[in-house]
């Protein structure tokens, strides 16, 4: 194909993604520049040849353009075809820009857990960070001092010997959640997303949210949303052509900004009207509950001393990704709990036996009995296995250049690991498709020797979640609290036969 007709093709394709126009398009072709200098450069960093990893050949200039699955298209079902053909490493090249999939747990944890140190920087993402101020969040936060001064804030409130503190507060708000569900079980998702939101509101600001239109929890959801739509990079062209930032948002082409703009306010609002609220009430000497933030808020130095600003917006900042970081994720992981309960009445009959046998009729389940649980624990593997919340989680890059296992990965290489790949390997977990909590018993007991998805399902290296612990800790009460009192059937139709579920799953960010 003559270079001129390739590259008309190729900003073609790109006009087709969200928001672009072919006034916006155009910038584009100053990447045919860096492309070039970026390949010269790359040769002099390679002294010994290596090849890159497998993948699909590019064209010159673009690359993989052509290649590169949209996010409309379920990326993660596509590279996990892709380790068919090239393996369980996948090297691509995107107008000079370096990305790698990793396909197989061997392969993310020898990258992103051994040499973590070169593998745990972030891509920027000019539209998610810089536009709609999503800088204030761990999990986009560049690796280094800043980064790790969050971490420890955040850790020291979420450790795995910490969240048992907050039992009481998940106990409450899941009580609450089955009595809305039986006044309202049409409404359920609702009921979900607002439990696991008063379950973070409490923990994090002592809040007690409204049960219905809380601020606090509209704002928050409605920022997720913007960050759903954006996350992915590529997802706009400004994460391609940084110097669109500098468009003025009337500009043709330019509506992408008019959108940051709303969600950065909504952002704004979720960072600090709560922060905010809880320091005014300690400045005028109000009773406020005991939290993560009246804790955090007691350790900051006077005002007078240099590092305060800094570590009153550490705190805002760990305090408000508390919520963004958890609910949205964990509600997503509940939802597929109901969907697979009523597509598979033999797990739903076997997970009530269970409960009747261990718990009775005259109690709900509470902590003391999550080990005497092993089926329901079980189930909440399961489900975070069957549709992973976050499938390609969000991307790593490397530091420095890396040589590994014969092969040249170049410094600023986008490192994706395909966790749907790791958690449906047919020869790790038989029937990938099918919901199965019991390949993960054996004798009646949990087997301790089967791939928990765990190991996928909360990210890798130092950029592991560090909410995984209070995430574990609400999931496996609320599923035994509503399996205990509830039974979950598909809808019935107009003839009154139940309607034949599927199970499908949405592209995106979060799944």
């Amino acid at each position: 194909m003559p270079l001129v007709e390739l590259l008309s093709t190729a900003f073609e394709r790109l006009s087709a993604y969200p928001l672009l126009t072919s006034s916006a398009v155009a910038l584009g072709y100053v990447l045919t520049v860096k492309a070039v200098v970026d390949k010269s450069r790359k040769r002099k960093r390679n002294p010994k040849n290596l090849p890159p990893p497998p993948g699909p050949k590019g064209y010159p200039i673009i690359g993989n353009l052509f290649d590169v699955p949209h996010p409309a298209d379920s990326p993660h079902i596509v590279y996990d075809q892709w380790t068919k053909k090239y393996g369980d490493m996948i090297y691509m090249e995107v107008l000079g820009q370096p990305i790698l999939i990793l396909g197989s747990l061997e392969r993310a944890n020898d990258l992103l857990d051994k040499r973590s140190s070169n593998y745990s920087d972030r891509v920027r993402m000019p539209m998610v960070v810089e536009l709609m101020n999503w800088g204030y969040s761990m999990a986009f936060i560049p690796y280094g001092q800043w980064w790790r001064r969050h971490r420890k804030a955040f850790n020291e409130h979420f450790h795995r010997n910490m969240v048992h503190m907050y039992n009481p507060i998940q106990i409450r708000e899941v009580r609450g959640f089955l009595r809305r569900l039986q006044q309202s079980p049409e409404n359920f998702m609702h009921h979900v997303r607002h439990t696991f939101a008063a379950i973070i509101m409490g923990i994090t600001y002592g809040i007690t949210v409204e049960d219905t239109s809380d601020p606090y929890i509209s704002n928050a959801e409605e920022a997720l949303q913007g960050l759903v739509e954006t996350a992915i990079p590529g997802s706009y062209l400004v994460d391609l052509i940084p110097a669109l930032l500098y468009i003025p948002s009337w500009f043709p082409g330019a509506s992408f900004k008019r959108k940051a703009a709303y969600w950065s306010r909504l952002n704004n609002d979720v960072i600090n009207k709560p922060f905010e609220y809880i320091e005014n009430e300690l400045t005028n000497d109000r009773e406020v509950v005991p939290s993560v933030t009246t804790s955090l808020i007691s350790r900051l130095p006077e005002k007078d001393d240099p590092l305060y600003s800094e570590e009153r917006q550490i705190a805002k900042h760990a305090t408000s990704v508390a919520y963004i970081a958890g609910a949205d994720t964990t509600v997503s992981t509940v939802q597929t709990l109901f969907l697979a309960m009523a597509m598979y009445p033999e797990a739903l009959k076997k997970a009530h036996a269970e409960l009747d046998a261990v718990v009775g009729p005259y109690r709900l389940p509470d902590y003391g009995d999550c080990d005497s649980l092993p089926y329901i624990n079980a189930i909440v593997k399961e489900s975070m296995r069957w549709n992973q919340v976050l499938p390609l989680a969000i991307a790593h890059m490397t530091t420095h250049d890396d040589e590994y296992d014969g092969y040249f990965i170049p410094r600023g290489t986008v490192v994706m690991p395909n966790g749907w790949s790791i958690l449906h390997d047919p020869e790790v977990f038989p029937d990938p498709m099918e919901f199965k909590p019991e390949r993960y018993l054996k004798d009646g007991k949990l087997d301790h020797t089967v791939r928990s998805p765990e190991c996928a399902a909360f990210g890798f290296g130092r950029r592991i979640c560090p909410g995984r612990h209070l995430s574990d800790n609400s999931l496996y009460l609320i599923v035994a609290s509503t399996l205990a009192v509830y039974d979950i059937k598909p809808a019935i139709d107009e003839f009154g036969n139940p309607i034949k579920l599927e199970a499908k799953f949405t592209s995106g960010f979060i799944s």
